[in-house]
């Protein structure tokens, strides 16, 4: 792997009434993992050159879709943009966003997989969107990761949270509680361990990772007095996987794993929902933590925060998520070089 290999990352705006161009322009105005990475901004340069001017930036986009114009941009110091679609002042408002800014979002998702599936960046790289405010307006998708699965043709995804101490991968992901027992089945176990397994030798380079996986249950369902998904489903799921490669463990209780998880002993968890898998590392990683769409034929890395509308346009949103998004997806693109 060549240390020299700056990999090119497309970086969406998410939302534009939101904090995604703030945090975008404190990201590259502190020119944080420059070195290290190229950026392409996909996005409204409206949205944009407003979060420079209330920022005190002195960044300098111009719109342009050839990579052959963004290396020439950069020579010049000056940030490439590709500009999906064009939105007024109207449609700028922070915390308000319209049907204009809401389809300009999906647009900027879609244009930085089709630069992905094209090789003309390799990665991607995004800020928040708001679900609700999609829905409202006819998206048909649960959140980033299911759209992503879609306009990549993928089978199986899975979602991870990656910090600098914990990795968790969740079984299911965007669903209501009640329904998660019947979620869990040997398939969809299976299948998360095995993509968390491949990605963390593929994208985090570790030659034989080690996986702990969470019970569904307290006390990992203490001999099927508290359930009996552990004893009937996860187990003799996991034994099946044992010398597939890497080592794989569980389950166990998760109000002791993710802590022995922090502490070393364990590459990634694979937590039952949600919420068992977020809480903890957001807890530790609130400003570090990434999100990352495994089963991809592209890398995706995102901000694991939202749109944070009551705090757009005052200046005071923390860019740490999105220096580590991106600090992250350029390692696992060298990584995949090789």
């Amino acid at each position: 792997m060549s240390y020299l290999f700056r990999p090119r990352i497309a970086i969406t705006m998410g939302d534009p009434c939101g904090v995604g161009p703030e945090i975008i322009v404190k990201l590259l105005a502190a020119k944080a993992c420059a070195a290290d990475y190229r950026p392409v901004v996909v996005g409204d340069l409206g949205a944009l050159g407003r979060a420079a001017s209330l920022l005190g930036a002195a960044l300098r986009f111009e719109e342009s879709q050839s990579v052959t114009e963004w290396e020439r941009l950069e020579r010049e110091d000056v940030v490439p943009v590709t500009a999906p679609m064009a939105l007024s002042p109207e449609d700028l408002v922070h915390g308000a966003p319209t049907e204009a800014s809401c389809l300009c979002a999906i647009r900027c998702i879609e244009a930085a997989v089709s630069m992905a599936l094209e090789g003309k960046v390799d990665a991607i790289c995004t800020c928040p969107i708001h679900k609700a405010n999609l829905h409202r307006h006819g998206f048909a998708f649960p959140g980033h990761t299911e759209f992503l699965r879609d306009l990549t043709g993928a089978g199986r995804v899975v979602m991870m949270l990656a910090g600098p101490r914990l990795r968790v991968s969740l079984a299911t992901i965007h669903v209501a509680l009640s329904q998660v027992p019947g979620l869990i089945t040997p398939e969809c176990l299976t299948e998360t361990i095995r993509i968390t397994g491949e990605s963390l030798v593929r994208d985090f380079g570790l030659a034989a990772p080690r996986i702990a996986v969470a019970a569904l249950n307290p006390h990992a369902g203490e001999d099927g007095r508290f359930g009996s998904e552990e004893r009937d489903i996860i187990e003799p799921t996991l034994e099946g996987l044992r010398g597939i490669g890497g080592s794989i463990h569980g389950p166990f209780s998760a109000d002791t794993l993710f802590w022995r998880a922090f502490q070393g002993e364990f590459d990634a968890v694979v937590a039952m929902y949600h919420d068992q898998g977020l809480i903890p590392i957001k807890l530790a990683h609130f400003h570090e933590a990434v999100n990352v769409t495994l089963g991809l034929p592209i890398i995706r890395a995102s901000v694991d925060h939202g749109t944070a509308y009551e705090i757009a346009g005052t200046g005071k949103a923390h860019f740490g998520s999105l220096e580590a998004a991106v600090d992250l997806a350029a390692r696992m693109a060298r990584h995949r070089l090789g």
